[in-house]
């Protein structure tokens, strides 16, 4: 069989590419851009990648056509698999239709944290052996590829909760159809799709009504949005996550350091065990738990999977830090929204307090790149979410909709505002010091932003 895919270098759809790939199928595929590092990881798997959407690209009429989100109608290709009635299909019901439908599908899902725990999951599954298949959308840095067919009924998926394709606007995740069940947590998103919370709660109610009453749900239970999802209907056991309290059914952890990098596991009031790993921050401690619940439920127990913990190496992006010049520290981070940035930045605060050595300064720079952020649905709450830093600078790029300047006004630190990516990146550079960190914020590439700042401070500093 031959399969083309439309929007082939999206994470996503790179996965169901080196998916189909396994499953013996010749692959081919086409994008706007076709760039590393998801090109190389293609064209290592021998499948064809295709520059543009030309309709000769179709010219060896392939079996299926597989379908992109980010494809709508106007596309040449689109308008070509149409008018020639060519079958097509989308990423998420492909991947019910050859992976799902007989596998233990263990779903990701919720505003944040999706890629993170998936790998945590993921690689706690592959600790204890259970030799998992997986998908996620980043880059897992405890193994070699995002996506992989695995040799066991296990089958982790990050779950999101944007539309399917330009023909199903559903979301992705209700193709999925889950035995476990991961909710991180519930906010307004994706404004692009959603017209309010409701609209999010109501794709979320959908994909618990497909849970088996074998299955398990996994959630916080001071989610108000997620408590009120699961009171429209639940049919399948619950467990909890909960800052506090040692009920049947609920996980709490203690921190034993501010920072979040050493914590005990607590199950129905039981210690599990003690995390002690290279992460940092309150959000990943909630991954952590959901992780291991998660894996308790498909058979793992909670001492390996602490244990599978301890030599987790967090996904690409998510506070990666990009390289040190002359002490000042330089974090990539996938942050991009209000929400995420708090934590991101509380967790570094957090961190660098515990060094009461000298004075540890955290900037903060910021690149408002997602649809939302664009539009200015979150501008109101975006300066309470930047608290944390001692200095912020923000991105004017040629899409936002609003003023960033207009933060300034609401923002008690030192602000900078620029609408070109080697003037700031110089800002940053004329402030930074000795013992700084800088967590430069963005869900895209940033105009290479981390690169160019490591380079300057090089030049400064260097020589």
């Amino acid at each position: 069989m031959h399969v083309h895919i439309l929007g082939i270098c999206g994470t996503f759809m790179g996965g169901i590419a080196a998916i189909a790939k396994q499953l013996g199928y010749r692959v081919s595929g086409c994008d706007a851009n076709v760039y590393p590092p998801m090109s190389t990881q293609l064209e290592a798997l021998g499948i064809e990648l295709m520059q543009g959407y030309h309709t000769e690209h179709l010219a060896d009429e392939p079996d299926i056509v597989i379908v992109g989100n980010a494809m709508a109608r106007g596309n040449p290709m689109v308008e070509y698999v149409l008018d020639r009635n060519i079958p097509y299909t989308s990423g998420p019901q492909w991947l019910l239709e050859h992976v799902l439908k007989d596998r233990w599908v263990l779903a990701v899902s919720g505003t944040h944290g999706k890629t993170t725990t998936s790998s945590m999951l993921t690689w706690i599954l592959e600790y204890a052996h259970m030799k998992p298949g997986y998908l996620i959308g980043g880059v897992p840095q405890n193994f070699d590829v995002s996506a992989r067919l695995g040799e066991s009924p296990f089958f982790v998926i990050e779950a999101d909760e944007y539309d399917t394709a330009f023909f199903d606007k559903r979301s992705k995740f209700v193709h999925y159809r889950p035995r476990t069940l991961v909710i991180n947590n519930m906010e307004f998103d994706h404004a692009d799709i959603f017209d309010d919370i409701s609209d999010i709660q109501r794709q979320f109610h959908h994909l618990i009504r497909m849970v088996p009453s074998n299955g398990l749900v996994l959630s916080p239970e001071n989610d108000e949005y997620i408590q009120q999802t699961l009171a429209k209907g639940c049919w399948t056991p619950t467990e909890n996550w909960s800052p506090s309290g040692d009920n049947a059914q609920t996980w709490r952890a203690n921190k034993l350091k501010a920072d979040g990098s050493e914590f005990e596991v607590y199950f129905a009031g039981a210690l599990q065990g003690t995390v002690n790993w290279s992460l940092i921050g309150d959000f990943n401690i909630e991954n952590a738990i959901m992780a291991i619940g998660a894996a308790r439920h498909a058979g793992v127990p909670s001492k390996v999977a602490i244990e599978a913990l301890a030599e987790y190496v967090n996904t690409k992006r998510r506070l990666e830090l990009r390289g040190t010049v002359n002490n000042i520290k330089v974090y990539d981070d996938f942050a991009h929204h209000p929400t995420a940035i708090s934590k991101t930045l509380d967790a570094m605060r957090a961190h660098v307090e515990q060094d009461t050595a000298c004075e540890q300064r955290v900037f903060a720079v910021l690149e408002p790149r997602s649809n939302t952020m664009k539009s200015g649905v979150h501008k109101n709450t975006l300066a309470g979410s930047l608290a944390k830093a001692d200095q912020v600078f923000i991105f004017q790029g040629e899409n936002v909709k609003w003023s960033v300047a207009d933060l300034e006004a609401q923002c008690g630190q030192p602000f900078i505002a620029k609408d070109d990516v080697e003037q700031l990146v110089q800002s940053v550079v004329e402030r930074a010091q000795p013992n700084d960190s800088v967590v430069v914020m963005s869900n895209g590439g940033f105009g290479g932003f981390h690169t160019k700042l490591l380079t300057a401070l090089k030049e400064k500093f260097e020589g």
